[in-house]
């Protein structure tokens, strides 16, 4: 074991999305993480979201088995479950009935609506969650229909990222309570968390509204991207004063109308220059020129370019295993790194009981 959570004892049991994700990343920093999947489920060597994680199949409708997961996850530091609301309880896995026989156990629940409100029950997935926030309108371009930025912002940003926050800090308070509880993340939760700067920017007059004409959401021309002669794109974000002069002067605009640029009404003049520059020459020969400068540049990579990018390379962002790529973990901790995460694999329940003896009793 290694990492800064060697040691940890965490049990997942099946779900699909933000909560495994959460389990991954516990995993990749140490923790002993075993998920309790479903009859039929087996352990998928290419399946990111299962490396560095133990599989015990149960079938939780057999009381035989629904013991067992129970004996597990009294065992265990952390229980992690992505089910709707009332699950658990049924099972007779829910929080009331695990905390009080180990009132050290830190409950982790990941739903999409949270445990109660109005649509608590109901079906949903992560483009569902994020529209009733505001931010799948928000990022649409101006005219058009908004644009699903994959399950990036609310499965994993809002979920699994704000699950992961919550175990951490419950597991901080239990270190000095010694009592563990439980951490309600919600997917819309975290992402009206996101959206709070934007109601800020909103108040203070300095957001219009409408999608495709703000800062940060491609309305500044130069924060945006464009396409290339050979019809690939570049990122561009220089929005300090500095920066922006960086930019102009690599690429041999000295145009008077740039001394607007925080103006929206001149907006639609400069991103056309910019277009029209762009359009000269190559992705490849801006990176030679831009990349690396203080122009606050980037390609645009398509996602099989990514793991082969210079800067990628030298911090060893990715890795094979297996014949399959992987990115690697991410944070990094210096002080205590965690080895190179193994490939999910079934393992025997006898066996994790004796890795995990069961709590002393009071």
């Amino acid at each position: 074991m290694s990492g800064p959570l060697s040691g940890l004892r965490v049990v997942e049991f099946a779900g699909i999305g933000p909560a495994p994700f959460a389990a991954m990343l516990l995993a990749d920093m140490g923790a002993d993480v075993v998920r309790i999947g479903r009859p039929g489920e087996q352990a998928r060597p290419h399946d990111l979201m299962s490396r560095g994680k133990g599989l015990v199949v149960l079938d939780l409708k057999d009381t035989a088995d629904c013991a067992r997961a129970r004996a597990v996850a009294l065992r265990a530091d952390v229980l992690i479950e992505g089910l709707r609301p009332g699950v658990m309880e049924r099972l007779g896995l829910g929080p009331g009935d695990l905390c009080a026989m180990a009132p050290g156990l830190v409950y982790g629940r990941m739903t999409g609506w949270g445990q109660d409100g109005p649509l608590a029950m109901a079906a949903g997935h992560d483009i569902n969650y994020i529209a009733l926030t505001g931010m799948l309108d928000a990022l649409g371009a101006e005219g058009r229909k908004p644009a699903v930025p994959l399950n990036l912002i609310g499965d994993l940003g809002g979920g699994a990222m704000f699950l992961v926050t919550g175990i951490l800090a419950a597991l901080f308070d239990r270190a000095r309570t010694g009592r563990g509880q439980v951490v309600d993340a919600a997917i819309v939760d975290g992402v009206n968390l996101f959206a709070g700067l934007f109601h800020m920017l909103r108040a203070e007059g300095r957001w219009p509204g409408r999608p495709g004409t703000n800062l940060l959401d491609g309305g500044a021309p130069f924060y945006d991207t464009y396409r290339c002669a050979d019809g690939r794109y570049v990122a561009i974000g220089p929005l300090e004063p500095q920066f922006h002069a960086e930019l102009l002067r690599r690429l041999g605009i000295d145009d008077v109308r740039f001394a607007h640029r925080n103006d929206p009404a001149w907006w639609p003049e400069l991103r056309a220059e910019f277009a029209r520059v762009f359009a000269t020459r190559d992705r490849d020969a801006w990176c030679a020129t831009l990349e690396g400068s203080d122009a606050c540049f980037a390609p645009v990579l398509e996602l099989d370019e990514a793991p082969d990018h210079p800067h990628n390379k030298a911090r060893a962002a990715f890795y094979q295993n297996d014949g399959a790529l992987y990115p690697a973990p991410a944070p990094r901790f210096p002080a205590s790194p965690a080895a190179r995460p193994s490939v999910g694999r079934p393992i025997d329940l006898d066996d994790l009981m004796g890795r995990w003896p069961a709590p002393a009793s009071d």
